[in-house]
């Protein structure tokens, strides 16, 4: 059975409920599908330390504020899904879960997507399925006779199934900072940190307002084509958080740097120095998760879809939502999702009408 709406929206998360709030408000017929057998997205597979960049009241949807934490200045991943469940319930969101999107394709003057449990025709795709779910490791030498375990920043959850043994973190952004924090803040795990570059901390200062206001003024330069401010790159690559400042002020967090390879029961660097590890935890960041728009054929060689906002330029019936800053200033991020929504749910309303 084919079902027929207007729009679908391929993805929960934060993402794909602020393009449902934007296209309610449009009066839209559209449907959320949703791969995740329970509201949060990706916030429900976190690990269990993780904290928001910014206080909750700069961490918001659009049209929902999200309650402060008791306790805490900045929510915990915890109390995001509970906001996130809230805000599905609270506008009464058609999503529809769990569905797996395999596919979308062109169908005459509509798109056609294809789920494990069944298909929908639609005007409009929304494609917000995230980064989360396409994790990325390096090729590095070595990795197939390393006798230990390897886990990706997706796999990580607390020190406590690490007690005892020696790591190796592998990553010089916010999640390798966060998760070299927390294992070297507990007692009973010897740490390595290793980073490409010496590890850039923001100013203990900053946090994700600052963040999105500086990725908002770097879009808005190049449109306007007054030069590139480099954006939160500019800036540097780790926020202080206070469990990063903690273990970074006592000392805990020297970074080394990259190693050439891994051996056997560790790694070893160019000049031949050598360090042992159980375990070796890969915080080297992600990947788009695009495989379901393969028959559009659409996708660079560098792996993006070239969009003008969030319009796919070579299918505009496509849009893309939270996938970074080429889907929109910190579309990644909470704060950073509405903006972007609200402008292809408008793009969408006129290509309908």
């Amino acid at each position: 059975m084919t079902h027929t709406v207007d729009v679908v929206v391929i993805g929960g998360g934060q993402a794909g409920l602020a393009a449902g709030y934007h296209l309610r408000r449009k009066k839209l017929d559209f449907v959320i599908l949703d791969a995740q057998d329970e509201p949060g997205g990706a916030w429900r597979h976190t690990w269990d330390s993780l904290h928001l960049f910014s206080p909750a009241a700069f961490s918001s949807l659009p049209g929902r504020l999200m309650p402060a934490q008791s306790g805490e200045e900045y929510p915990d991943a915890h109390h995001v899904v509970g906001y996130l469940a809230d805000y599905d319930q609270r506008y009464d969101l058609p999503v529809h879960r769990p569905v797996r999107v395999d596919s979308v394709r062109r169908d005459g003057h509509r798109l056609r997507v294809e789920t494990d449990s069944g298909a929908w025709s639609a005007r409009a795709v929304v494609s917000a399925t995230g980064t989360w779910w396409r994790p990325f490791i390096p090729a590095v030498p070595g990795r197939s006779t390393f006798a230990g375990r390897q886990l990706h920043t997706t796999g990580y959850r607390s020190p406590e199934a690490f007690a005892g043994q020696r790591v190796v973190v592998v990553g010089g952004g916010n999640s390798g900072a966060q998760i070299a924090a927390d294992l070297a803040l507990a007692d009973d795990v010897d740490l390595t940190w290793v980073t490409q570059r010496p590890p850039r901390y923001l100013a203990d200062d900053i946090d994700g307002r600052a963040l999105f206001d500086a990725a908002t003024a770097r879009r808005r330069a190049l449109d306007e084509g007054t030069g590139d401010t480099g954006g939160v790159g500019s800036l540097g690559d780790i926020v202080a958080v206070p469990p990063v400042r903690t273990a970074r002020d006592a000392g805990l967090l020297k970074a080394e740097p990259m190693f050439t390879r891994l051996t056997a029961d560790g790694v070893i660097w160019a000049d031949g120095t050598t360090a042992a590890a159980a375990a070796v935890i890969w915080s080297t960041g992600f990947r788009p998760a695009l495989a379901h728009l393969a028959p559009l054929a659409l996708r660079s060689r560098q792996g993006h879809i070239a969009t003008e906002g969030t319009r796919a330029i070579g299918e505009p019936r496509l849009h893309l939502l939270g996938y970074g800053d080429w889907t929109g200033p910190a579309s990644a991020t909470l704060i950073g999702a509405g903006r972007p929504a609200r402008e292809a749910a408008a793009e969408i309303t006129a290509l309908l009408s």
